[in-house]
């Protein structure tokens, strides 16, 4: 099971490990208190990519069709996650504030179909 979680939410035993899929740091969140098993940087959309969503909700199946064919280009990046997350629940943390159009909603969607 793969779970989302925002960075600036409590961490949970029920959330299993935990993975900031960010590629910039939660504003405001010291390093010690995030309690994640990794930063996966590299699963998280190109800074190009990124840039372009800028978090729109017009853009977010756009973005999601860029963001697939990112992650097909490197699978190495979300392999561990895919991996985790057959064994056991995972959590997904992000910091966007939509809950609903961000790049771990769309990892999340992406894993679930691999």
């Amino acid at each position: 099971m793969i779970k989302l979680k925002r960075a600036y939410e409590e961490a949970e035993l029920a959330d299993g490990p935990r993975y900031l899929v960010d590629r910039l740091w939660p504003r405001g969140i010291a390093k010690d208190s995030l309690h994640i098993e990794d930063w996966l940087k590299d699963v998280a959309p190109s800074n190009e990519l990124r840039r372009w969503f800028g978090h729109d909700p017009r853009k977010w199946n756009e973005f999601r069709k860029k963001y697939f064919a990112e992650l097909k280009a490197h699978p190495d990046a979300w392999a561990p996650l895919a991996k985790a997350a057959k064994k056991r629940s995972i959590t997904l943390v992000y910091s966007a504030k939509d809950a609903e159009h961000n790049n771990a909603v769309a990892l999340a969607e992406f894993l679930r179909k691999k």
